[in-house]
């Protein structure tokens, strides 16, 4: 979530220390229909109409915390309705997963331009000049813009040399890189489930808070305290998620504390990643197909499915770091329950895939995690440790940082085959993704690794993380040269599996 929109990150840490609480506390689940009176006390409102209002949000908010659907606006429903079904100690998850609070979201008005006080009735007026459709008039105390007649092209936006013409848009849409965001009858937003990738943009954009995707805590507390061997799998994101100063060891204690049986790192799942890719380039690139996409970000390859479908086969057959992590330990432990940590919405959606969900049980973010240790009295950086992690390579640790998937790639190719030139292109957003593709459409990037991210900066800046996107990469560049594994060739923790690839 973004650092800027901290009422909303305090409102949803709130939410999931309080559903782990019911969990730990084996509380009834009654105790949910007090929980919005809780994190939102008193008796006026402070961000909306009412305070009624502000509880009727956070209620679904915690409806979707347990796994559940929002509520019909229409009709009566208890906050508890339908619990039954997700009372359960595996996976609960039934799609849709990112969800419109329809009564939280306050319809705001979709891509316009106007014309502010800057305006200062200049003799050149480029403004009118340059709009295609004459939309554009004097007025009294400046420009005005006629709405009906407006194509929203933005030239009148960049020709204005006083900055008086502003773009307006509705933040959920415009960060929407496949266009699945449009609106209801009333002007809500609607979600398009057909076209959404699950990338969780949206979720992280939205400044009232009206947009929000299911979890799993409730869940997977329960499975934990059915004595289940439940060992978690840590995306390499998670460096500086819980402190500069708290160790990768630290955290991975703290997660133990839980009732965790062990944790990996899932630096580890992506070294195996590298390798099999790695050697899928050199064998497919460009003897059977142009190009190769990586298969690491599921939001990627399910926008390519949507919407290049003839790319589809050219992404990586080579599984994703979480689901060769999760391989790994129940090769280890065939009685092992697999839960990812990571910073993602989309890998929710991953691991119910038919190919993933026998190797991974359970998907929660940092920042659900957050509101584990917060439920359970749990703070990171004071636990006391002396061991170093010692799971994945500098190369696999690097994942999470834009770029470094295909420079793993490509590292680890060259090494196999020096006789080959690794050519790699990637793009972060979703909509940067979308003009790579086009370009690659038109031929221009045949031979090349493609990468494709859907957050901005990488995983590092995943809706589900905790800390400053900057704050982050330099606490993994650091803890990169920590490892004592430069690449995955060199990794005694998965010499197993290297042999066989």
């Amino acid at each position: 979530m973004k650092e800027t929109y901290g009422t909303l990150v305090d409102i949803r840490r709130k939410v999931f220390a309080e559903v782990a609480r019911i969990a730990y506390n084996d509380l009834d689940i009654s105790a949910l229909e007090e929980s919005s009176y809780k994190i939102v006390p008193g008796e006026v409102a402070r961000y909306r109409s009412d305070i009624f209002r502000e509880r009727a949000v956070v209620d679904e908010r915690l409806r979707l915390a347990m796994g559940l659907d929002v509520r019909e606006i229409g009709v009566f429903k208890n906050v508890t309705d339908g619990f039954d079904k997700v009372d359960i100690d595996t996976n609960a998850y039934e799609k849709p997963l990112i969800n419109v609070i329809k009564f939280g979201c306050e319809a705001c008005p979709t891509k316009a331009y106007y014309t502010t006080d800057n305006c200062r009735k200049c003799l050149a007026h480029p403004c009118i000049n340059v709009c295609p459709v004459n939309a554009i008039s004097m007025g009294k105390d400046r420009t005005i813009i006629d709405k009906d007649k407006c194509v929203k092209c933005g030239r009148c936006h960049d020709a204005c040399p006083y900055s008086a013409i502003v773009k307006y848009e509705r933040p959920c849409a415009a960060a929407c890189g496949v266009n699945a965001i449009g609106s209801d009858e009333y002007g809500r937003a609607d979600i398009d489930h057909d076209k959404c990738v699950a990338c969780g943009r949206c979720i992280a954009e939205c400044p009232f808070g009206a947009i929000s995707d299911k979890t799993q805590i409730f869940q997977l507390i329960k499975a934990i305290k059915s004595g289940k061997k439940v060992y978690g799998a840590i995306a390499p994101s998670y460096i500086g998620q819980f402190g500069a100063n708290t160790s990768a060891k630290q955290i991975i204690e703290a997660i133990k504390q839980l009732g965790f049986e062990d944790v990996l790192e899932v630096a580890l799942g992506a070294d195996l990643t590298t390798l099999h890719e790695a050697k899928e380039y050199l064998e497919r690139v460009p003897e059977d197909i142009p190009f190769m996409g990586t298969s690491c970000c599921f939001s990627w390859t399910l926008m390519i499915r949507n919407e290049f479908p003839e790319f589809f086969e050219q992404v990586s057959d080579s599984g994703s770091p979480m689901r060769y992590t999760a391989n790994h330990i129940k090769e280890k432990d065939p009685d092992a329950v697999v839960v990812f940590i990571g910073p993602c919405t989309s890998k929710k959606l991953e691991a119910i895939d038919t190919k993933v969900k026998s190797d991974v049980d359970f998907v929660i973010t940092f920042e659900e995690l957050m509101g584990m240790f917060v439920a359970k009295d749990i703070e990171p950086s004071e636990i006391k440790v002396e061991e170093d992690v010692k799971d994945g390579s500098a190369l696999g640790r690097g994942y999470p940082i834009a770029g470094g998937v295909a420079e793993s790639v490509k590292i680890v190719a060259e090494k196999m085959n020096p006789n080959k030139d690794i050519h790699i292109q990637g793009a972060h957003t979703l909509s940067e993704c979308m003009k790579m593709l086009k370009i690659a459409k038109a031929g221009k990037l045949d031979g090349y690794l493609l990468e494709g991210m859907a957050c901005p900066g990488g995983c590092i800046a995943g809706v589900g993380t905790i800390a400053s996107v900057n704050r982050v990469k330099k606490q993994i560049e650091k803890f990169k040269k920590e490892s004592i594994y430069p690449t995955p060739l060199e990794n005694i923790n998965i010499e197993k599996e290297r042999e066989s690839i």
